[in-house]
């Protein structure tokens, strides 16, 4: 997780969500409970070391007012409200770029995978069903994982102790908290 955020961005995970956990205002979070019953997602968004106690920083979608101004540390390294359990994060592909752009293929034409608008948007690739989750999805010609992972890409060690995309050098890389 630590190798994900630190070279690549903010990660998603879920998280149970105790009673303590919706009253929380500042600190170091570690809930007590045991909760570990997933309900909510969160992103991950740094990590850091204060006093001996590992952390995690979580920025939540509770709105500025909500912790410290919408974010909130957790203790590292024990899955508290099972946060180290149940993450998920992309490995973005340059497709802005002329010798990587992707084109639309027929096989997506046909199968409505990709939607495109050109005055009037093409049927919902979801049939009749309400647009939501996809219950299947397709990886035609199969899945295609990265060529290097970032736990490949620089030795655990190298790896700073304290890491925010929301403080790089005096710079914020996150977008604002909204209410």
């Amino acid at each position: 997780m630590m190798q994900e955020i630190y070279q690549r961005g903010p990660i998603a995970c879920g998280v149970a969500v105790p009673d303590a956990m919706e009253n929380y205002t500042s600190g170091i979070f570690n809930d007590t409970t045991g909760d570990t019953d997933i309900v909510h997602d969160i992103s991950v968004v740094g990590y850091g070391v204060a006093n001996g106690t590992k952390f995690w920083v979580v920025r939540n979608s509770w709105g500025s007012h909500w912790g410290e101004s919408g974010f909130m540390r957790i203790v590292r390294g024990i899955n508290n409200i099972a946060i180290e359990s149940d993450c998920a994060w992309a490995t973005p592909v340059d497709t802005w770029t002329n010798d990587t752009r992707h084109h639309t293929t027929a096989e997506e034409e046909r199968t409505n995978i990709v939607r495109k608008f050109k005055g009037v948007p093409k049927k919902n690739f979801l049939g009749d069903k309400p647009a939501c989750r996809v219950q299947k999805l397709s990886f035609p010609g199969g899945e295609k994982k990265p060529e290097k992972h970032a736990w490949e890409e620089v030795d655990v060690a190298a790896i700073p102790d304290n890491f925010d995309w929301g403080d790089i050098n005096g710079t914020n890389y996150l977008s604002w908290n909204k209410n």
